[in-house]
């Protein structure tokens, strides 16, 4: 890889120039900043990265594709990344605007740079090497650049099943997100499903005074803080009928891989202030990210809030609450257990369903685990870090479920990016690198004869 290394090497000015061009173009899913016109842009990297492209319309915001074959035989890699970006409140905590890309020590800030713009361009521009230097890619290539991932992607799963034969592949890679904590570079088999919802009590018909009415009219604070005690205990245990049923444990190749992994929980307690870790006890720090389930209260709202004192006796609260989900749950099946427990211990209560996510995982002993992990090692130095299943949450059960991809997660972004907040950063050096791992791994991917021999789609 030594000409393609090389390549990128002196490209890299351009490259980082390119990317900053790409962050200065918004493109907010969630409130439609400039989405029209990054879709278009997103189209005109995939044709620079030397693919045919398209704007796909969805029932939301448009998908771009992109193609090109490679030599008969050889795999058919799917790359997925999504160009839309979260919003980028607080505009006063940022140092440079975010929309307005800058260089400081290294690293280009602004929204969109690690999640996802930097990360796709990387995969798009290692293709675009490739075809500069060697006038070809190894692999055939598809690309699917999805415009409402910061919104539960909502349509990607549809469009995948109409558009089967578009999509067929032999796996699909993707980058998004960290590093390992501490530096290292990690292969990503599986994420967790995410399923979101708010609880909803309500009172009287307007707040009330605490004195006049307190103890005569029911508070719907109460009504919500007792109804969330009776879905958790305080040994951490979920206490929602039926929830953990589904669940299935991580098998030894896994936890061995977990077992590897290197966290100091010591200096992450330190860090983050924290006197011990959440209950329950006896359950090892990736393991609880990996193999079991969550059901969190993001926030709890009601009644008054600001400064001193206010005796009111709210009429309306609400909760805001996510589950995430781990193999073998499914988000519609979670949501109608927590419907049936709302029923069971507080009737008046609304349970209103928010965005989900199924859970995703690929087997670890895949035959296009060793060419992937080959081709990371020949660009970073050293064999990545192995991780069955991320805490976070993608839409990858399109891939690995609808259309029964194995999917394979290589992310690209510096451990302190900053992604859905201010200040959001990508190191450069990270991207240099990122790109000649991408070009690396379609090589190894093309040249694989245990990979090749598994082809399905051309």
């Amino acid at each position: 890889m030594d000409d393609v290394f090389a390549h990128v090497d002196a490209n890299r000015d351009a490259f980082v120039e390119r990317l900053a061009g790409w962050v200065r173009r918004p493109s907010v899913s969630a409130t439609g900043q400039g989405m029209p016109e990054a879709a278009g842009h997103a189209r005109d990297l995939v044709e620079a990265a030397g693919l045919e492209a398209t704007v796909e319309p969805t029932g939301g915001w448009p998908l771009v594709l992109g193609h090109r074959p490679g030599p008969p035989g050889a795999p058919t890699v799917l790359v997925y990344g999504h160009y839309d970006v979260q919003p980028p409140d607080p505009l006063d905590a940022w140092t440079s605007p975010p929309f307005e890309p800058e260089v400081r020590d290294g690293r280009l800030y602004g929204r969109g740079t690690a999640d996802n713009k930097g990360q796709h361009l990387a995969q798009l521009l290692a293709m675009g090497s490739l075809l500069a230097v060697r006038g070809g890619l190894p692999c055939t290539v598809k690309v699917l650049l999805d415009g409402e991932e910061e919104i539960g992607s909502p349509n990607l799963a549809a469009f995948a099943r109409r558009n089967r034969d578009r999509l067929a592949a032999d796996l699909v890679v993707w980058s998004d997100g960290p590093v390992d904590p501490a530096g290292g570079w990690r292969l990503v088999f599986g994420v967790r499903g995410i399923a979101s919802f708010e609880l909803r009590a309500r009172g009287a018909n307007r707040s009330l005074h605490s004195g006049n009415w307190g103890g005569v009219a029911p508070n719907p604070l109460w009504t919500l803080v007792h109804l969330l005690a009776s879905m958790r205990d305080a040994g951490g245990r979920i206490t929602v009928e039926g929830f953990g049923d589904e669940v299935e444990p991580l098998g030894a190749t896994e936890r061995a891989a977990l077992d590897r992994l290197p966290v100091d929980v010591e200096a992450v307690k330190a860090e983050l202030g924290l006197a011990e870790l959440d209950a329950p006890a006896g359950r090892s720090f990736a393991e609880r990210l990996a193999a079991w389930p969550t059901l969190t209260i993001n926030g709890l709202h009601g009644g008054y809030g600001g400064e001193g004192t206010q005796t009111v006796l709210p009429s309306a609260a609400v909760a805001k609450c996510d589950v995430r989900l781990v193999h073998a749950q499914r988000a519609g099946d979670v949501y109608e257990k927590l419907e049936a427990h709302v029923r069971r211990h507080a009737p008046g209560v609304e349970l209103v369903r928010q965005g989900s996510m199924e859970p995703s995982r690929t087997p670890m002993d895949s035959p296009f685990t060793e060419p992937i992990r080959a081709g990371m090692a020949a660009a970073q130095g050293a064999g990545p870090l192995l991780v069955p299943v991320l805490g976070g949450s993608l839409p990858l059960h399109v891939f690995t479920g609808v259309l029964g991809l194995p999917t394979f997660g290589i992310p690209l972004g510096n451990p302190d990016q900053a992604n859905h907040a201010p200040d959001e950063n990508l190191d450069l050096d990270r991207f240099q690198v990122g790109v000649k791992t991408a070009a690396a791994v379609l090589a190894k991917l093309g040249s694989s004869e245990g990979a090749a021999s598994g082809t399905m789609a051309g």
